[in-house]
């Protein structure tokens, strides 16, 4: 009879590369959006088609359901995918000002409760602008979303030697995640939704402008404060 000692069971579990992970995401999602495009063309036929004056809305419902269904897949696989930054020199003052526009224009009810402290002179930094901009605007969508606790961020930019140092403090009603491993742990969380893929999203921009994400939480003022670290420019450094 032969052994089943190394035989698996149904309950195993397996590690799978995360390249293999996302390799299959990207397949998966873009098999997905071929028959999408295809029930959107047949969408466009019926609504050719239909006379009835309530069936009209309905079609068009169902085209917008498959758009929504399409930009969810697209924002999956660019959430996985690697960050290529097109580096440029930008002001480490311009690209707080710009992140501090871009919330005030984006979610101009909870940019009042964030407290800016930057002190920075003409510091240089080597980034690309739009990836690094999308980096921080998401640690400012999750605090503004998952257990917040009373009082406002406070968002610190500042130097520490050679380095831009970006810190965003906010207060938390309660907090029991570890932050050895902030933004290492995709899919870790998830939910309706929410993947589980942004804090990595972060993390994965960040490295690839050689820079760190790192995160701690403070139990005697109940804070959490994620920092992003950026080497300055060599000319400002």
């Amino acid at each position: 009879m032969p052994s089943t000692a190394n035989a698996a069971s149904p309950t195993d579990t397996r590690d799978v590369p995360w390249n293999n992970v996302v390799r299959f995401v990207r397949q998966l999602s873009h098999d997905l959006r071929n028959h999408l495009n295809a029930i959107e063309l047949q969408s466009t036929f019926l609504a050719e088609l239909a006379q009835d004056g309530e069936l009209k809305p309905e079609v068009q419902r169902l085209r917008e359901m498959t758009y929504e269904i399409g930009v969810t897949l697209q924002k999956l696989t660019g959430a996985m995918s690697e960050a290529n930054p097109r580096l440029m020199s930008y002001r480490a003052a311009d690209f707080v000002d710009d992140l501090r526009e871009k919330i005030e224009a984006d979610r101009p009810k909870e940019s009042g409760s964030i407290d800016w402290d930057a002190k920075l002179g003409d510091e240089t930094l080597q980034i690309d602008p739009q990836l690094m901009q999308q980096a921080t605007l998401e640690l400012f969508n999750n605090a503004f979303q998952h257990e917040r606790g009373e009082g406002n961020l406070v968002a610190n930019a500042r130097t520490e030697g050679d380095h831009f140092v970006f810190e965003l403090r906010e207060p938390k009603k309660t907090f029991a995640a570890l932050t050895e491993n902030w933004g290492n742990e995709p899919l870790l969380k998830v939910g309706r939704g929410h993947y589980g893929l942004g804090l990595h999203r972060v993390r994965v921009i960040v490295q690839a402008h050689q820079g760190q994400l790192q995160a701690r939480y403070v139990s005697e003022s109940s804070c959490l404060h994620t920092t992003i670290t950026l080497p300055l420019s060599r000319e400002a450094a």
